[in-house]
């Protein structure tokens, strides 16, 4: 079952085909609770199998505008991993340090090592999306930016990086109806929404001109907060099933020999 909309490579994205308020038809609210509880278990355990085998590393993007629930899903997806492998980044405004390097160099240097899992809440697209809509830098400069973003995630993807980019979708409206997170609405945020079309329109080809068959894109319905950490969390623990027997091999291959050497040192006294 998908609960999310994968983007192909080479495809044109046009975001007002995707209903932010989608939710499946099998799915409700109180069955959602109870896979996710079953998700986020399981999710522990892959991602022990992660840490121990140390073959890949994991690295999630969620990207969105301002009240899309990119914090309200690291929350509640990820509340059972292990901290100690698990690291959240979340990249501001640049800092002069950053701006005297190129825009990938405050990313590159925190993405996870092999065994790690990290998360970006907001990310190295902030130069293609929020640089583009603020003229922050020509045009010239933020439009050869999608060549050297794929280049780079294909190369973390070489070096056995599993890459999975959540572009979270809601409307602002939704924020506003929400009473018990309204708190959260600032005038900021409505400011914004005079530039939703240009944001639209940036969002609409960094997924189109982004989304590899090494790091795809993949657009979550997130008007439904319930609906949104299911769909996330069923993607991540998808894919790293892919991984999991492939780990497994290598640690019994790594116990056998670890084995192997015990006998070895009892031979000798």
């Amino acid at each position: 079952m998908n609960y999310v909309w994968k983007v192909d490579a080479g495809s044109k994205v046009t975001l007002k085909d995707y209903d932010p308020g989608y939710t499946d038809k099998l799915s409700d609210r109180s069955s959602a609770d109870l896979e996710l509880q079953k998700l986020s278990d399981e999710l522990s355990e892959l991602q022990e199998l992660l840490t121990a085998a140390q073959q890949q590393s994991l690295l999630v993007v969620l990207q969105g505008m301002d009240t899309s629930g990119k914090d309200g899903t690291i929350r509640h997806v990820l509340s059972h991993v292990n901290p100690q492998g698990c690291d959240v980044h979340a990249f501001k405004e640049p800092t002069q340090e950053e701006l005297a390097h190129d825009f990938l160099w405050r990313v590159h240097k925190v993405t996870p090592a092999k065994g790690e899992m990290g998360i970006f809440n907001r990310s190295h697209y902030e130069d293609v999306l929020v640089a583009r809509v603020h003229d922050l830098v020509p045009e010239k400069v933020w439009s050869s930016r999608y060549e050297d973003i794929n280049n780079f995630e294909q190369l973390l993807s070489r070096n056995g990086m599993i890459m999975l980019k959540f572009f979270l979708q809601r409307r602002l409206l939704a924020r506003e109806q929400d009473k018990e997170k309204s708190w959260k609405l600032s005038a900021e945020d409505w400011e914004d929404r005079k530039y939703w079309k240009d944001y639209e329109q940036a969002y609409e080809d960094a997924l189109s001109k982004c989304s590899t068959d090494e790091a795809p894109w993949y657009i979550v319905p997130a008007n439904h907060k319930w609906y949104r950490n299911l769909a996330v969390a069923h993607t991540i623990v998808h894919i790293m099933r892919q991984y999991k027997d492939e780990w497994k091999i290598e640690l019994e291959a790594r116990g056998q020999r670890e084995l192997e050497k015990l006998q070895q040192i009892r031979n000798k006294r």
